[in-house]
Formats: C-alpha cells, sequence, structure tokens
C-alpha cells in the first residue's frame, strides 16, 4: 500500500507498506510515511513555479494557477496537492497511470521547487535584483 499524509500547510510525505492484509499493510505505510516528511514551498496557495518530475514510466507537469482555479488534477496527483495545501494549481499526468510512480513523480517535481528568497541566496544576490536585474 502506497499512503501519502500531510498538513495542509506545506508539509508532506509519502510511505509504502507491505503485509498480508491491507489493513496492517496501511498502517505500515503511515509510519514510514511519517518518516519521509518534507517542506514544499508554496506560495499564496500555489506554487512558485512551473515544474516536471518523473519516476519510471509516468511524467507529472505541475503549474501553479490564478487565485480560485481549484487543483486540477486527477488521481494520486490530486492527493498529493491537496494533502500538500495547494489551493490553486493545474497538473497533466502522461505516461503509467500505476499510482506508485504517479506519487513518486508527483514527488520528484515538488522536491524541486525553490522559492524566490532561496534562488536569490544561491546566487548570493539581493532577492531585488533578482526581481529587476
Amino acid at each position: 500500500a502506497i499512503v501519502v499524509v500531510g498538513d495542509e500547510n506545506s508539509i508532506v510525505g509519502y510511505g509504502l507498506g507491505k503485509s498480508k492484509d491491507v489493513s496492517s499493510a496501511i498502517g505500515k505505510a503511515v509510519e514510514d510515511a511519517k518518516k519521509n516528511l518534507v517542506r514544499i514551498p508554496l506560495v499564496k496557495g500555489t506554487l512558485p513555479h512551473e515544474q516536471k518530475g518523473k519516476y519510471g514510466g509516468a511524467r507529472v507537469n505541475i503549474i501553479p494557477a490564478a487565485p480560485g482555479t481549484g487543483v486540477i488534477a486527477g488521481g494520486a496527483v490530486r492527493t498529493v496537492l491537496e494533502a500538500v495545501g495547494v489551493s490553486d494549481v493545474l497538473s497533466k499526468s502522461q505516461g503509467s497511470s500505476n499510482p506508485h510512480n504517479v506519487v513518486k513523480a508527483t514527488f520528484d517535481a515538488l522536491l524541486k521547487l525553490k522559492n524566490a528568497h532561496t534562488i536569490a541566496h544561491n546566487r548570493g544576490i539581493k532577492l531585488e535584483k533578482l526581481f529587476n536585474g
């Protein structure tokens, strides 16, 4: 079983659990997910920029959206984005529709996200120079 946990306020994680019965597999997956929590940068309920992620045969493209758009995503991508706390986003999932691969591809995209402060710090410039040149 694969489980996604999140606080709907930029912290999310996923976990895998295996067992003979479903309930104990889910319990193991939840424990694994709690050990793998990560913080995702959000800007006013959406993403800081467009990003692509892939895992195996699954490819996921997530795009920030204007306020009021909602979560335009299907299946496993929607579950992950709602667990993160994203309220406005567009997404496209291509290739494999296997939920395990789609969740991992979505996390690949989310972990590549960076906010403006991080980018400015990495370049060694001030935030104003990042936007104004």
